[in-house]
């Protein structure tokens, strides 16, 4: 059996034709072989197919003999936490975030919440599915139910002072993924008044696939945000493991600015420590961290990637400019509930909007935007480029793709793991027009580069 939808991180792909219930029972049969574990927790997100296919995983793992604790409907960080908390040999959750409809996924991790990627176990957990004849056991195992919610709600709420809250009035737009049940259970904690769109799950996604990451899905937030008078604007991708945030005025706040506001939270409150960070944009964390005594590591893009550095570091706090965003308290694992929690309690301590909070660092570090381009030969077009910047560059980084500075203005271009698609990142010191200048500049030789690809 040859099976396609194995990716560099999790498992992703179309069902029926690359993901079925016969390729989870042999996913579930696999890891237990590859793992050996006891006991592992599943759930599923709100996607129509999930359930069943946590079902046919689940029976791969009970055929291998492993007592299963499912967990239910859930986010991705619900299993990261389950798995640590109830201290469980490992944890699967059925998902496909933010895809289309008609794909499902999975995404793994073994003990202590730690990520199963293609470089820790799960190329080889393929190759075992695909064998599909793998060693008997002598007894099979079990499945019970388990529900860890309540301590989950209260995990998240340990990160903030409730005393210090302030009645803001929050739009939050669930794209009618996961993070409406949770929003519900949290708000009866909070003095904050929740305008909710799209809320109730629905794997039928009637408003749209739930991806804050595209232009065109940011309109209903943005419209509340002005129509309610509100204080700030949430919306999360489907299984709510990252978060998005609107100003007061409905202007989309860019994740790498999110990352800076949340390593100064952690950095003042500890009086220093680790800040892992990607490399796509980073001068904004840098100047944060010196000014505040922390220390920057920089890793490459990806949750295993990050996780495994955070653990190396034992950093307090990892941010993507994706908008995910990893805690040393939270098994070094990502949050889509975290970061909004510690930024309104930001708002309230400061008493400031999120806009006086972001306004100074947008300024000082303007940022692109990361532009998708598509392209017929990345690999080529990554060494045109190098070609055309490196020679005179300050310094030239290849921790991911390839980053190019100088003193006054930066960039990274990227490839995407799983299609033919660069990314890129430019940000400058200080000075908008520049960075607007030197974008188009770099649109423009890819963009010349990709004609004479097509004719080549």
């Amino acid at each position: 059996m040859r099976i396609s939808c194995f990716k560099a991180y999790d498992i992703r792909g179309r069902v029926p034709d690359q993901l079925n219930e016969e390729i989870a029972f042999h996913i579930g049969r696999a890891y237990a072989s590859f793992l050996q574990p006891k006991r592992v927790v599943v759930g599923f997100d709100i996607r129509l197919t999930s359930e069943a296919l946590c079902n046919a995983l689940t029976r791969g793992l009970v055929d291998a003999g492993v007592e299963v604790l499912n967990i239910g409907r859930c986010g991705t960080e619900e299993i990261y936490f389950a798995t640590s908390h109830l201290k469980t040999d490992g944890g699967i959750v059925v998902t496909a975030s933010h895809n289309p409809k008609d794909y499902n996924g999975m995404k793994l991790v073994r003990e202590e919440s730690r990520p199963i990627s293609a470089d820790t176990g799960l190329t080889n957990i393929r190759t075992m599915a695909e064998a599909g004849h793998i060693q008997p056991t002598l007894q099979t195992g079990s499945v019970h139910q388990a529900n860890i919610r309540a301590e989950y709600i209260m995990h998240l709420l340990s990160y903030v002072n409730i005393g210090t809250l302030k009645p803001l009035k929050i739009v939050c737009n669930a794209g009618n993924g996961g993070a409406g049940p949770i929003i519900d259970l949290l708000e009866q904690h909070l003095p904050f008044e929740f305008i909710k769109l799209h809320h109730e799950p629905d794997g039928n996604f009637p408003h749209g696939v739930p991806n804050p990451m595209l232009v065109e899905n940011r309109a209903p937030t943005i419209d509340a945000i002005i129509r309610e008078g509100a204080d700030v604007g949430l919306a999360w991708d489907g299984d709510f493991d990252r978060c998005f945030f609107f100003d007061e005025a409905g202007n989309f706040i860019e994740g790498y600015y999110i990352v800076g506001l949340l390593a100064r939270t952690f950095l003042e409150k500890h009086g220093g420590g680790k800040v892992v960070h990607d490399p796509r944009l980073i001068w904004n964390t840098l100047e944060i961290a010196r000014s505040l005594g922390g220390e920057t590591v920089q890793s490459k893009s990806g949750h295993a990637f990050i996780k495994e550095c955070m653990r190396q570091e034992d950093a307090l706090y990892g941010g993507e400019m994706s908008a995910h965003h990893y805690f040393r308290d939270f098994f070094y694992c990502d949050s889509g509930m975290v970061p909004w929690l510690l930024i309104l309690e930001l708002m309230c301590t400061q008493d400031s909007s999120l806009s006086e909070l972001v306004a100074e660092r947008m300024q000082a570090f303007p940022v692109s935007g990361e532009i998708n381009h598509t392209v017929g030969d990345p690999r080529a077009l990554l060494k045109f480029i190098e070609t055309r910047y490196g020679a005179s560059a300050d310094n030239v980084d290849y921790t991911d793709g390839l980053s190019v500075g100088f003193p006054d203005w930066r960039f990274n271009l990227r490839m995407s793991n799983t299609e033919p698609v660069v990314r890129l990142n430019v940000e400058a010191r200080g000075d908008k027009a520049l960075m607007k200048a030197k974008t188009e500049e770099l649109l423009t030789l890819i963009r010349s580069q990709e004609v004479y690809q097509s004719q080549h």
